[in-house]
């Protein structure tokens, strides 16, 4: 009864929250701040790590493809599919989850614990209109940007790797992947972004909103966050996964 009773606060929180952001008040400039802290001061991070997940990928593959077949000429084409199709929208979103995720609910949480969002009820105020909309719509559409940024500069780091490691001209390396990937696998990975982004906020926020009394229940509110974003994002990469693979098979 009690998981019945939590998924039910968060199908709540989740409706609401969706309808917040297509109803006034808009709250543009809170809406403006939250998508600043989520594309542009997460944007370096993310760049550095996915580049460097490229990298290994590429490497990787083509020793494995030496002792398999013997050439790993097909590099290339599998490390750009593989970047566009899991690489650079799962751990872009992984990594946003960890720093936004935790940066969110240790305010909402925060906020529970002193009173705050109380105080907000009492002047009429929703606090999941005040808090999680325009955090919802921030995250959603910062995280797409942010998932193209990663996929386009995961494929730049491969390739510059290709080059000086693996012997490929840039010509060679662009000509494999335009036999392997298609407009369509951008356009799902930037689905999986856009679904990957809402989880974030809504998992960090209702964790803070149930958050316990003192530093300590800040604390694990915001260590459950983290924790419940990581697992939603892996658990959806599957589902979606699973869904666009019978569009590729077609």
């Amino acid at each position: 009864m009690k998981i019945l009773a939590v998924a039910g606060d968060f199908t709540h929180l989740l409706v609401m929250s969706f309808r917040s952001m297509f109803s006034p008040p808009w709250r543009w400039k809170n809406k403006m701040a939250a998508l600043y802290f989520v594309a542009v001061e997460s944007l370096p991070v993310i760049i550095i790590c996915v580049g460097f997940a490229a990298v290994v990928t590429i490497i990787e593959a083509s020793y494995h493809m030496k002792i398999v077949i013997q050439s790993d000429a097909l590099v290339p084409g599998f490390a750009a599919i593989l970047i566009l199709r899991e690489l650079g929208s799962v751990i872009s979103s992984l990594l946003l989850g960890s720093r936004v995720g935790a940066g969110w609910a240790a305010e909402v949480s925060s906020m529970k614990v002193t009173e705050q969002i109380d105080a907000l009820k009492l002047l009429g105020i929703s606090p999941i209109q005040y808090l999680v909309g325009p955090k919802l719509l921030a995250c959603i559409l910062g995280n797409i940007v942010l998932g193209v940024i990663a996929n386009i500069a995961c494929l730049f780091f491969a390739m510059l790797i290709s080059v000086f490691k693996l012997g490929y001209t840039s010509g060679m390396f662009l000509t494999t992947m335009r036999v392997f990937v298609n407009f369509q696998d951008l356009l799902f990975a930037m689905i999986k972004s856009a679904c990957f982004g809402a989880t974030i906020p809504l998992i960090a926020c209702f964790c803070g909103f149930r958050a316990k009394s003192g530093a300590d229940g800040v604390g694990k509110a915001t260590t459950d966050a983290v924790v419940g974003i990581s697992v939603a994002i892996i658990f959806l990469d599957f589902i979606l996964s699973y869904i666009f693979s019978h569009f590729y098979a077609s």
